[in-house]
């Protein structure tokens, strides 16, 4: 990208830079080097604006919590998409296909024979004794066979640009909106650069997600109901409950709207009188999903649901107890679970993971804390995460303590340097860590939404991308 003017510093020293690392692939030349290497930066800087201001004015915005506090706030937009090439894509798209096929043979497994438990292959008391576990599922199928609808599925590149999987997303994997409207953002505020470009389309992602859905109904259901169930207004992501609702063309509903009745059938309360339901796509948490089988105080769910779904009478999506799937020590075994089912080494290999309830992983763990990212099984959004080579003498100290307080509790990674993306800051435009969290819905075969949520860091030097910590997004183009 050199004589570019705005790229001329966008690359790390041995970091994969996603425009510059594939500057050789025409599409990418044509619309990075040629087309939007000619905006001025004000010209950037103004477009940046407007499509801020549009987005906080739409509503599309991300609760953070700070104790009793809480603060809603636009999630930080990127004007410089994330390219990736047709090949790329596609070895990554077959990757996350595998991946989902090993993740539904596994939780099939687990709450039925457990063949993967008695031959050690996963250790039984790491499934087992799971807070995620639920003995509720054992012996229940689901319609069709599928427990994880919806996959988000983390990934990051490594200095080779080789993709590598990160993390798995089961229960309530959340983000897609922000990848449907980040593009609509883009042609509305770069028609000039979007025009011929031959990048995939993402807005049909409601249509394949209700197809996907409606795949999965109970047996003998021709024409399926189909609702999304949301904890409410106060939940963090309810824009996005808002518009998938929308986008699927699916009442949005909450726990007080439904019932189940003596012959176990879901319907819900509408002004015409009840209107039977089939499949729920949920995002709430299991604990909260029917308190007569689990939180006997929750006010969010709906009371039955897990009677309807032993019926056979009910397809939930994410099935309940799928969250024992992306438990971040049971990651560290994805590689044997792919093998011991589908007889096939991975398409997209793990990041190295040492897990301390190893207890000479464990050693080694302690022994290197200042070289590597220490992690809590059992947290999401980024949160307890210890990145070692930038940590304080006293985090390090702590963490050590914590890990040898609960080390099962742990997991710890080499810090990978994350590839970077040209990215429109106040000092200019700069490369800032990515990564890719791709979508797939699963009902008869599985889809995945050519794109994915790119979340980058918007703080210089820094490798946690969350939106509670901090991370915005930007477009993600999968070139034709």
């Amino acid at each position: 990208m050199a004589g570019s003017g705005l790229f001329d510093d966008c690359t790390l020293p041995d970091t994969f830079c996603e425009v510059s690392g594939r500057k050789s692939d025409s599409e990418i030349d044509r619309l990075f080097t040629r087309r939007l290497a000619r905006q001025s930066r004000a010209g950037l800087d103004r477009r940046k604006a407007r499509a801020e201001e549009e987005m906080y004015n739409l509503g599309i915005t991300f609760t953070l919590y700070f104790g009793e506090e809480t603060v809603d706030r636009v999630l930080p937009f990127d004007v410089i998409p994330r390219p990736i090439i047709a090949k790329d894509w596609a070895v990554l798209e077959e990757g996350v296909q595998q991946l989902i096929e090993a993740l539904n043979h596994f939780l099939h497994d687990i709450y039925h024979d457990r063949k993967i438990l008695n031959d050690g292959v996963v250790p039984a008391d790491l499934v087992l004794d799971n807070k995620y576990y639920l003995e509720q599922m054992v012996g229940v199928d689901p319609p069709g066979g599928v427990y994880t609808h919806i996959c988000g599925t983390d990934m990051i590149r490594d200095h080779d640009g080789r993709f590598l999987i990160l993390e798995d997303n089961c229960r309530t994997p959340s983000g897609v909106s922000y990848v449907i409207e980040n593009r609509h953002l883009m042609m509305r505020s770069f028609p000039d650069l979007m025009e011929n470009a031959r990048v995939r389309p993402v807005s049909d992602y409601g249509v394949r997600l209700r197809e996907k859905l409606a795949d999965c109904a109970p047996a003998g259901v021709t024409d399926p109901s189909v609702v999304l169930l949301t904890p409410g207004l106060y939940n963090s992501a309810y824009f996005e409950h808002v518009f998938l609702a929308r986008e699927m063309g699916v009442p949005l509903v909450e726990g007080r709207d439904l019932y189940v009745d003596e012959n176990d059938e879901v319907f819900m309360k509408t002004v015409c009188g009840p209107a039977p339901v089939h499949v729920i796509y949920r995002r709430i948490d299991d604990a909260f999903l029917d308190p007569e089988a689990f939180r006997k105080d929750s006010m969010l769910g709906t009371p039955g649901l897990m009677r309807a779904m032993k019926a056979g009478k009910l397809a939930i999506a994410n099935a309940p107890g799928t969250g024992v799937a992306d438990d971040k020590a049971v990651y560290a075994y994805m590689p044997d679970i792919m093998r011991y089912y589908l007889d096939q080494e991975p398409i997209i290999s793990n990041v190295k993971t040492y897990v301390c309830r190893r207890p000479d992983e464990c050693k080694y763990v302690l022994e290197h804390l200042d070289e590597l990212v220490v992690k809590p099984v059992g947290e999401s959004g980024g949160y307890g995460i210890v990145v070692g080579p930038k940590a304080t003498k006293k985090e390090i100290a702590e963490v050590a303590e914590a890990i040898k307080k609960d080390p099962a509790n742990y997991i710890a990674q080499p810090m990978i340097s994350l590839s970077t993306s040209p990215t429109l800051t106040k000092e200019g435009v700069q490369p800032r860590h990515v990564d890719l969290r791709p979508f797939a819905v699963t009902g008869k075969g599985t889809w995945v939404l050519p794109g994915g949520l790119t979340r980058v860091a918007v703080k210089k030097g820094s490798i946690i991308v969350n939106s509670s910590q901090g991370g915005g997004s930007k477009d993600t183009w999968v070139l034709s």
